[in-house]
């Protein structure tokens, strides 16, 4: 009995630690729209990212005539083979930002500001180099080396998704905004979780060729906007 009593004390501050940081940081059950600009609730403006980035897919495309796209390759990406399996983490990067775009409202409204504010600035100048130099890939395969449930899905990704406006790839910024944040993000800043995080954010990134849904020269791109997006993100933090 006394040794229970004295493994109870011992895990009782893991405890109140776990619960502590399960408790949201603010409390959104009072909120109204009309308290939106209050300071506790002035940070959910940014929420407005996620309709504006997915209208302006179809605002770009009617202002790029098709005669004007410029496709992106590189010989490395005939070395790279299509592998439907890649799907899984393809289909997973909405989820991994929605994901934590939740988790950091809930838990860390700071990290929540910042990774918002990264996401912003760096799909403003992918958004810009997609009307000042718009892009096509040519490198999606015409038939599929094999018949199985992946590969619909992909045919489907194909049927809803256009090969244009692919520099850079967006899933990788998306991806390096996901990384960054969570290695800054309270509860998520383990060992384990970050490594877990990191290998998703790698294979979605490699989902995007072995898709050939993007050129290597698309992630690539990825990395100056990222780079830029960091630092401007980074001095106005300061």
């Amino acid at each position: 009995m006394t040794q229970k009593i004295y493994n109870l004390r011992q895990n009782f501050p893991k405890a109140v630690l776990i619960i502590k940081n399960s408790v949201p940081e603010v409390n959104y059950r009072r909120f109204r729209l009309k308290r939106i600009n209050e300071p506790q609730y002035k940070h959910l403006w940014w929420l407005l990212f996620f309709p504006l980035y997915w209208l302006r897919y179809p605002i770009i495309e009617n202002l790029n005539p098709a005669k004007e796209y410029h496709p992106i390759y590189s010989p490395l990406d005939d070395a790279i083979p299509f592998c439907e399996w890649f799907i899984i983490p393809y289909m997973l990067w909405m989820f991994s930002m929605v994901a934590l775009c939740v988790y950091t409202m809930l838990y860390d409204v700071d990290s929540f500001r910042r990774y918002m504010k990264f996401l912003t600035v760096s799909m403003t100048i992918s958004t810009l180099i997609f009307l000042i130099y718009p892009s096509c890939q040519n490198l999606r395969p015409a038939e599929f080396p094999r018949d199985n449930l992946l590969a619909d899905f992909v045919s489907l990704l194909y049927s809803v998704d256009t090969n244009t406006n692919v520099f850079p790839s967006e899933h990788a910024v998306g991806s390096v905004a996901v990384w960054l944040s969570a290695l800054h993000t309270k509860g998520l800043y383990s060992p384990g979780k970050t490594v877990c995080i990191t290998i998703l954010m790698l294979l979605i990134c490699f989902s995007t060729v072995f898709l050939k849904q993007h050129s290597i020269l698309d992630v690539a791109a990825a990395v100056p906007v990222c780079l830029i997006a960091f630092l401007f993100c980074k001095k106005r933090t300061n």
